[in-house]
This record gives C-alpha cells, structure tokens and sequence, in this order.
C-alpha cells in the first residue's frame, strides 16, 4: 500500500464518520417517534410464493472450490448459456422478466452472488474483493457445463462483469450490462464530479462497522423498501409490488446476508483498482437514466474502457431498469444479442 493509498483510507473513513451523523439524527427522530416500530421485525421463515413461481424457472445449488452457490436456472440444458449477476441489494429475483423472455432461446442461469440470498455467506470483509466473485464465475461456468456465455450484469454485478469480461474474455461471447459504469471509469467520475460525489454518500458510509447493517434493518428493513422504490434516493420506480418487497426482505433477513452485502463496499475501498486495460468483448450498456445512485454521464465516460460499446438509454427507467422496463430492456438485448 502506498502513502497515497493510506491517505486515501483515512479520508474515505473520515467522510464515512461526517455521513454517518446525518444517518445517527434520522435513527435517532426514528425512534423517538415510533420506538417499537424502530426494532420491529417480521417473521419471514416462509418464502413469498413469488420466489417458488416454476415459470421462472428451478432453483438449484452448486458447490465450487471454496463456496456454494444457489441459482434459479430456465430453458434448455442444450442451448447456449445466459448468466445473469445482480447487483445490491438484490438477488437472482431481479432478473425474473428476463428469465421468462428468453429461455427461449438459452439456458437462463440467475444465481445469488456469493453473500447473498440462498448462496454461501463467508465471514470477512476480504472476501468479497471484487477478484472473489471474478473467480467465482470462472469456476461457474464450466462447473454448469458450459465454455462461454451471454453474461449480463446489473449494478455490483455490472462492475464484476466488467472485471470478468477483461480478465477472462475468452469466456464471455458478448457482454450487456446495465446502470453501471466501469470500475476506472467510476472513479475517474467520481474525483471530478460533486452530483456524484453527493450520490455515492452511502459508499463511504457503509465503510464504518456495524452501524450500517443496524440502520438497514430498522423498522423491518424499510430502508430496504426505499432504496427499490427509489425513495431514498428520490427517484420513484412502480415496477415493485408489496409481494416483491417482501421476497427482498426475505432474502435480506438470512442470518449474515446483510453484512454480507455491504461488505462487497468495504473491501472495494480497501482494495485499489488500477486495472485500465480494456475491455475487448462486444458490449451493450443499457441505462435508465432516473438513476438516483448515479449520474448518467457515467455511461458515456465507460466509453473510454470499451473497445466496442453500445450504450442504450431509457429515459423513463430508474436504476433498477429491468424491472421498470423489461420489455424495452429486453429488446435492445435482442437487437444486441442478434447482431453479428
């Protein structure tokens, strides 16, 4: 580690402490006003039914060399393999309009990232560097039987494709990911840019222990709930009914997924991304441009690490784009998908 490293993991915690007093007030007024609300949480043993729903396919497990994946996996074993990664704070359910829409034509494979859901929840922050789940996916893929995929990812599970698709290329056939930028391309952004900045407040926050995966749980995890309706961001998405809410706080009340997830920031920080090589598979990012978590012009700043990108926008779509709009999403990746 460099002194310009060390500086920079002072300043990062020193401006997670600086976020955090804004958080502790709202804790604070939270449960001033409503104290038995504050600690309040629900059972949630029993699944929502719409995460056993069979026309999204059949949920699977796989052991790897060190961890075990669930995975819910639709279409035929004999066609072409579509892998899609999420982001936070999701899971394989994100992907259900596209599991349905093109199992099709590929073997559809939505796993939970390691962390998260279903899958195996290591404790320790570096294990969720972003070179772990990298590897994940390089175990996974011949581990289900396959070369190559369709990769696709979205948010956290964008910026592992991103890495995986320059790591191990001759892996992947074509990339689509959507609403996020690459790794170099975020932090170039992010140092010239106060919108940004401002949006990515919780990334420094989530840097202090404990008190992260505190807030998140309060009131039944209703932080949770703002965050995928894009009240806490102030960006509203309709695409979430109460039902979908409840599969997310069911996957987020597993012993340890919380801490989990938010580790996936923690060692981000603490692990300093110089890889600027390019990515060099075909690759379509796809932004809903009502992202309250990042600005749009990261889009056209990824540019820079691509060789060959599309960017396709949607203007009406939040940050969780293919939920807002899975048919327009799931068009332009046809229109990717099928050019030569």
């Amino acid at each position: 580690m460099t002194v310009a490293d060390v500086i920079q993991t002072v300043v990062t915690f020193g401006l997670g402490c600086f976020f955090a007093n804004f958080v502790v007030l709202k804790m604070i007024w939270g449960i001033i006003r409503n104290p038995s609300k504050a600690f309040s949480k629900k059972d949630r043993s029993v699944p929502p039914s719409c995460l056993n729903d069979p026309s999204l396919g059949t949920h699977n497990y796989i052991q790897l060399k060190n961890i075990r994946l669930h995975y819910v996996a639709n279409g035929d074993e004999n066609k072409p393999l579509m892998l899609f990664v999420h982001g936070f704070p999701e899971f394989w359910y994100s992907w259900r309009y596209q599991l349905k829409e093109f199992s099709k034509d590929y073997r559809c494979v939505a796993i939970d990232q390691r962390g998260y859901n279903d899958s195996d929840k290591p404790s320790g922050m570096m294990n969720y560097k972003v070179a772990m789940m990298v590897e994940d996916l390089r175990q996974l893929i011949p581990a289900l039987g396959y070369k190559s995929c369709v990769l696709v990812g979205h948010d956290w599970g964008g910026a592992i494709c991103w890495a995986f698709a320059t790591a191990h290329k001759e892996m992947v056939d074509k990339l689509i990911v959507m609403n996020c930028p690459h790794r170099a391309a975020f932090a170039k952004y992010l140092r010239s840019n106060k919108s940004q900045f401002l949006k990515s407040w919780y990334m420094y926050f989530f840097q202090l222990p404990w008190l992260p995966e505190f807030y998140w749980s309060m009131n039944d995890f209703e932080v949770l709930a703002w965050a995928l309706k894009g009240e806490e961001m102030g960006v509203k998405s309709g695409r979430f009914t109460e039902e979908d809410l409840e599969a997310y706080k069911h996957a987020f009340s597993k012993p340890g997924a919380s801490t989990s997830a938010i580790n996936y920031y923690r060692a981000a920080m603490k692990t300093f991304n110089r890889d600027k090589r390019l990515v060099e598979v075909p690759a379509r990012l796809i932004w809903g441009c009502k992202d309250g978590a990042l600005d749009t012009g990261l889009a056209d700043a990824t540019k820079a690490f691509v060789k060959d990108l599309t960017i396709s926008y949607i203007p009406e779509a939040s940050h969780w784009v293919m939920m807002d709009e899975p048919e327009k999403v799931n068009k332009y990746m046809r229109q990717f998908l099928n050019q030569k």
